[in-house]
């Protein structure tokens, strides 16, 4: 590998283009620098959205991670399959994913199951079927500090609904969950402050709780671009998600957070239909294209514009074009990873520059068994 880059192959016979790279390494090490920073895995509650694969999830679980967060009622089933102890759904469920949690707490006795709420009638639909059940279901009050997504503002309205749950006998309140993803400024020192004065409404929150008597247990906190500041706060989980593969956008704009990328896209040129324009099989069934262009970082061809796309093609203008030839292979890292990893089935693994296998995208679907 003296001669090569660390994402290149050193073989690329029969590799389907595009394909999804991933580096276990490369995963082991931000592993690893995750849990340095948040200190231990005590209070680190990693998202599973961004990758959605069992092996990386063994390899946290080997690690000694033993939360975890998700986004949907397949990611949550793929955690108990991998004996994770503690899974917060952290998508409000609604409608018949009420009824999945509630079968994915029957048959995973050994895991403990919670999720999110931020209104009074998804606390009483809960509520009523855990009564039915005879269970206790945990919940954690979802606060809106910013972000305008979801949750409910931390004010007083918020206070009564965690009594609410704190006075049924089939609930249980964990405590509060703020997601701080509007926060996106590239400067830390800003970054901070900004991440600061949001959290603080949350203290304020839990002040005001607390004065009535109800103990506010835990907080889980932030996602990847705060996660550095929310690691820093004595019992709170913070729970980053992209850190794992990490990408090109965040590496970008957070340069401060210290990740490698471990997930590549491979691609081919298969048409240069004019002068200083090639043609790459990276369209929008193969990259997240919810953002304007350029949607990847094709490595090798920085000094090149993207200036087209659609569902197979990515279309790239460049004044080298001519060293290129039909077929010619490129590298490419994608702005936004959690979407781009949904639209593959499997990825290919890679270590010292060969090609070791695959891993199955298996919560990719919104539904495995249940």
């Amino acid at each position: 590998m003296s001669n090569t880059t660390w994402y290149e192959l050193s073989s690329t016979a029969g590799l389907i283009s595009p394909s999804l790279l991933v580096y276990p390494k490369r995963i082991e090490k931000n592993i690893q620098t995750m849990i340095t920073m948040a200190g231990g895995t005590e209070f680190l509650r990693p998202h599973v959205k961004t990758h959605k694969m069992a092996e990386i999830i063994q390899m946290q679980l080997a690690h000694g991670i033993f939360k975890f967060k998700c986004a949907t009622i397949a990611e949550a089933e793929l955690l108990a399959m991998q004996n994770a102890k503690d899974i917060l759904l952290a998508m409000q469920p609604v409608g018949a994913n009420i009824d999945r949690l509630f079968e994915l707490m029957e048959k995973y006795p050994n895991s403990k199951f919670s999720t999110i709420v931020d209104n009074p009638e998804t606390i009483q639909s809960i509520a009523a079927k855990a009564l039915a059940k005879k269970i206790k279901v945990p919940l954690w009050l979802d606060l809106n500090i910013g972000m305008n997504r979801t949750g409910i503002a931390p004010d007083q309205t918020a206070a009564e609904l965690l009594i609410m749950m704190a006075n049924n006998p089939n609930l249980t309140p964990m405590g509060l969950h703020a997601y701080d993803g509007h926060i996106r400024e590239p400067n830390p020192e800003k970054r901070k402050q900004l991440c600061d004065t949001a959290f603080d409404r949350v203290l304020e929150l839990k002040k005001i709780i607390e004065e009535k008597g109800i103990q506010v247990q835990n907080i889980v906190a932030g996602g990847s671009p705060t996660f550095p500041i929310h690691a820093k706060r004595k019992g709170v989980d913070a729970s980053p998600g992209t850190t794992l593969l990490w990408d090109a956008g965040y590496g970008k704009s957070f340069s401060d957070i210290e990740m490698l990328p471990a997930a590549v896209l491979f691609t081919r040129v298969v048409s240069k239909p004019k002068k200083n324009l090639l043609c790459l099989d990276l369209g929008h069934k193969s990259v997240a294209s919810e953002m304007p262009l350029p949607r990847v970082v094709v490595l090798g061809l920085e000094n090149s514009t993207q200036i087209g796309q659609s569902e197979e093609h990515l279309v790239v203008e460049t004044p080298y074009a001519d060293d290129y030839p039909i077929g010619h292979e490129f590298y490419a890292v994608p702005v936004h990873i959690c979407p781009t990893v949904a639209k593959y089935k499997a990825v290919v693994t890679v270590v010292e520059g060969k090609a070791t296998g695959y891993w199955k995208v298996a919560a990719r679907d919104h539904q495995l068994e249940i």
